[in-house]
Order: structure tokens, then sequence, then C-alpha cells
């Protein structure tokens, strides 16, 4: 209970600075320009963190799938589950921005100004398709790695060093406890430095607000509600819809009834990990046997959250409209659905571990790190319900996964067993 409280407070208090520099942003206009190295000190240690946060993470997680029972079939059926609810969350997410476009009608002039100050023009050079799909997932040198400019190529680094590591298998345990203490270790490092977050945040967001005025508030009430609405149809539609394919009227019933409290908890806690042991519980409750549980929750907690993904196609097309960017193309349409699919598995399952995905959406778009903050303020006003969508999202994914690796009749065996043992 304690933990909950304190994840709820610094998500409260973190949410109180911004909107106190928002308004003093609004009040004290271009003069909060004078805070902004406040804020440049918090993007500058975000900054340094996050390639040996991204390398450790996953490359940790994927190293320590050696020791799952039923390992090819389960994680295979997970990877098929997950891929597709995302995907289908990415999709229904962009067509909700079609439909109300969130910042429509909003005056864009001074973002414009402000990202040409910033951001030097380059000539860009024509290449074709494939070379730069070889560009865009790998580096020429291994420093290179390094740089959080190569996001996606450090991501494809970590996943081989990780798989390889698992394939070698007991030589490679000391490395593989390497990768988990780095991992511990950088979550750490992330926790101590969110304690200046709302400072950092709070200052750079009124120097912003200051630059750009205040009509950009305007933008951010229609993004709460359009998520909000997102969020309900695919919390008791498409919840729904996966737990009828897993297991019928009975998977159906099953899963409402034992929702809530993971619900609850997600909200509550803001957080994805901390929900992990409830959800435990409450999967064994809907018959999802004990392998299969403890694969699927953990692992889902890190990178399976289809609430991220709503939320990262909210942000990308947050900033391609006040960039002016082109929307309308297939390109376009494309790399918009696969950055918010890629976030949604990179964000950390703390909160606040947004800033890592939003980082990655700057790197690849290549838009001015100055507009961090911007997109950092989506991340925080719709931390509960993207919480509630990733964790709660995972219990009905672990019915989906022992449908495809236990057969449809997964449900009368599972309470066969019950009975029998009782």
């Amino acid at each position: 209970m304690k933990s909950f409280i304190k994840n709820y407070r610094s998500s409260l208090i973190l949410l109180t600075a911004i909107i106190i520099g928002g308004i003093a942003g609004v009040v004290f206009g271009e003069k909060t320009s004078i805070i902004q190295p406040l804020g440049d000190l918090f993007l500058n240690l975000m900054f340094t963190i996050i390639v040996p946060l991204v390398f450790f993470s996953i490359a940790s997680a994927i190293a320590n799938m050696s020791g799952m029972k039923r390992l090819g079939k389960i994680m295979g059926s997970i990877v098929l589950v997950f891929l597709t609810t995302a995907a289908l969350a990415a999709i229904i997410g962009f067509i909700g921005t079609t439909i109300v476009n969130p910042l429509e009608g909003t005056d864009t002039t001074a973002i414009k100004e402000l990202m040409e100050n910033s951001s030097p023009e380059e000539t860009i050079e024509e290449v074709s398709f494939f070379s730069q799909l070889v560009s865009t997932v790998t580096v020429s040198d291994f420093p290179e790695l390094f740089s959080r400019s190569n996001m996606l190529q450090l991501i494809v680094f970590s996943v081989l060093i990780g798989l390889s590591t698992a394939l070698v298998g007991e030589k490679a345990r000391p490395i593989t406890e390497f990768l988990t203490a780095g991992t511990a270790v950088m979550m750490k490092v992330v926790k101590i430095v969110m304690y200046y977050a709302p400072i950092g945040l709070g200052a750079y967001f009124a120097a912003i607000i200051g630059q750009l005025g205040p009509q950009i508030l305007e933008g951010y009430a229609r993004t709460f509600i359009l998520y909000l609405i997102l969020a309900l149809i695919y919390y008791f539609g498409f919840f729904t819809l996966y737990a009828f394919i897993a297991g019928g009227k009975d998977g159906v019933k099953l899963f409402w009834k034992n929702a809530l409290t993971p619900s609850i908890t997600a909200i509550a806690t803001c957080s994805s990990a901390a929900s992990i042991p409830v959800n435990l519980e409450s999967v064994k409750k809907m018959g999802v046997p004990k392998d299969i549980a403890e694969t699927v929750i953990p692992l889902g907690a890190n990178t399976h959250k289809d609430g991220s993904v709503f939320g990262g196609v909210l942000k990308i097309v947050f900033l391609f409209s006040l960039f002016g960017k082109d929307m309308t193309s297939i390109s376009s349409i494309l790399s918009i659905l696969a950055v918010a699919f890629l976030v949604g598995a990179v964000m950390g399952a703390i909160p606040g571990g947004g800033m890592i995905g939003e980082m990655l959406i700057l790197s690849v778009f290549g838009f001015p790190v100055e507009v961090l903050p911007i997109i950092a303020v989506i991340s925080t006003i719709i931390d509960a319900p993207a919480t509630l969508l990733n964790s709660t999202g995972n219990t009905v994914c672990a019915m989906l996964v022992t449908r495809l690796v236990e057969g449809k009749n997964w449900l009368k065996q599972a309470f066969v067993k019950e009975n029998s043992a009782v």
C-alpha cells in the first residue's frame, strides 16, 4: 500500500510542477527563458542515461529467457499475440487522430520558428530504400552505437547480444548476471534523476510556453480527451473481444470477473512493474498455467504496452502537426505506426519511463531536442489510463497465449485440474 501511495504521489507532483510551469509561461512570457538552464540540466542527464539503459534492459530481458519451460512454443505465441494486439492499437490510435486532430486550428508559427532557430538546415541526399534500411538498423562502427541518434541500431545490437547470451546457456551465466545487474543499476540511476524531474520539466515547460504562447495548451486538452475515448473503447471493446477469442463466452465472464483488481492497481500505481504481482495472481485465477503466467506478465510489463502505443501515435501526430509535416502519404502513415509500435516496446515499466520512447521519437523523425518537454507533458497527463491498458492488457494476452499453447479446450481443462486438486 505504501508503494502505491508513493508512486501515485510522484505522478501528482510531476503533473503539478508541469501545470505550475505552464502557468508561469503564460504569465511571464519570454522572461521564463531565464530558468531554461534548469530544464537543460534534466534533459542532459536523461540523454546520458538512455544508451546504457536501453542496452541493458533489452539485452537482459532476452538473455534471461533461457530457463523458461516450453520456451519455443510459449515465446512464439507471445510474439504473435503481442505483435497483433500492439499493431491493432497503433492502427486504432491513428484512426482516432485522423478523426480528431489534437492541434487542429492551433497556430504553430511559434514552434516552427523555434525549430528553425535550434536546428540548422541540413542537405538531405536521396538514397535507395534498401540503403536507408541498412543505415536505419545498423552502423558502420561500434562506437557509433553510443550516440542517442542511433537508437534503432542500438536496439538491434542489444537484441543480438541478449539472444546470443541466451543461446550460449550456462557458460554465459556471468554475462547474464552482468546484464541483469546493469539493468538494475540503470533503473536506479533513472529513479535518482527522476527526483529532479519536477524542477527540470517544470522549468523547461515554463520556458517553452513562454516562447510558444498559451495556444498550445488547448492541444493538450484535446489530446487528453481523445486518449480517454480511445482508452475506453479499447478497454471495454477490444479486451472483451480478446477474451472471447481466448475462451468464448466463459472466457469473457472469467476475464471481467478477475480484471477489476489489476485495473485498480494499474490506475493507482501508474506502474506496470508494480502491477506484476497482482496480475500474476489474477491470471492464475483465470486458469492460465503457471509457466505461461510467469512468462507473459513480467515480459509484457517491459515489452507489451498497448496504452503506450496509443500514446506514441498521439505524440508523433502532435509533433507532425506542430511542424506541419505531411501525414497523408503511405510512407508517413507507415512510419508513424511503426515508431509508435516500437515506442510501446521500449518504454520502461516505471512511472515516467516514457522518456525513453519520447527520445526515440525525436531521434527517428529528427525533431529538435527542445521539444522533448512538449511530448513529455502528454506522457504525464495520460499516465493513468495508459498504464491501465498496458498492465491489464497483459492479463487478457495471457489468456490468448494459453489458447494458442494449450488448445481451444484450455479453459475446461484448467477447471478440471482445479476441481481434481480440490
